[in-house]
């Protein structure tokens, strides 16, 4: 009975597999407002009611490419930082900023879906949090990490310092993830967040055509250095 069901199993995962792996060919395809279940079954070969019995609806098809995706990017960022010594905090943050980049431009649609236009009527559930919010927990992992070794500066003078109305936002970015950030420094790392992926996203989505064409690369490792000098990381030690 074990064996039985543990085979079932294994042909129930390798179907679902393909069900996501030909969803995801239809987004490069139609993009996800033209994802179909009816679609994903005739490339198949299966009955369109087959498909109802592993996804019940195109939404929740689109919650697991979601939830892939982010989970993707998010183990791009993890093993990049994981890759560098701890105390190197500029290089943390700038192998995770090019992971960043480097996991959108290998796949484009799969960052459409997670950072591009919203899909009309779709309402994202909260399975979706937690994955989402991987890669935001190592980088606020390398500013507290900078923070308490003592190699976080003080923001740039003549910035703005954080408006009020943020505070309330701060406590509790601050008890979720950036304890014992300042408001300031929080605020700060949303902008330059917003900045590297805001690149990413003018590089894969054209705006950078007839504009940037000589070394995006080079171009994108100036916006991260700019964040982190922003931020107040250190310097990393001049290669011998």
């Amino acid at each position: 009975m074990n064996a039985s069901r543990t085979a079932r199993e294994r042909v129930r995962a390798e179907l679902i597999s393909e069900i996501k792996e030909v969803a995801r060919r239809q987004l490069a395809v139609e993009g996800a407002s033209g994802l179909s279940l009816r679609a994903v079954a005739r490339e198949l070969g299966m009955v369109s009611s087959a498909i109802y019995r592993y996804f019940p609806s195109r939404d929740d098809l689109l919650t697991a490419l979601i939830i892939e995706a982010f989970d993707a990017i998010g183990a791009a960022t993890e093993n990049a930082d994981a890759s560098c010594p701890r105390d190197r905090h500029l290089d943390r943050w700038m192998s995770v900023c090019r992971a960043i980049r480097t996991w959108a431009l290998a796949h484009p649609h799969e960052y459409a879906l997670i950072h591009g236009s919203p899909v009309p009527g779709y309402v994202a559930p909260e399975d979706t949090a937690a994955p989402a919010a991987r890669d935001g927990i190592v980088l606020a992992g390398i500013l507290r990490d900078a923070h308490e070794a003592g190699k976080l500066a003080p923001p740039p003078a003549g910035l703005p310092p954080a408006p009020p109305s943020f505070a309330a936002d701060a406590e509790q970015l601050r008890e979720a993830l950036f304890a014992p950030l300042s408001d300031d420094v929080i605020l700060l790392a949303l902008e330059g967040w917003t900045h590297i992926y805001g690149t990413v996203s003018f590089e894969l989505f054209g705006m950078y055509r007839n504009v940037i064409e000589q070394d995006r690369a080079a171009a994108f490792d100036h916006v991260a250095l700019t964040q982190a000098h922003i931020l107040g990381l250190d310097t990393p030690t001049p290669a011998a």
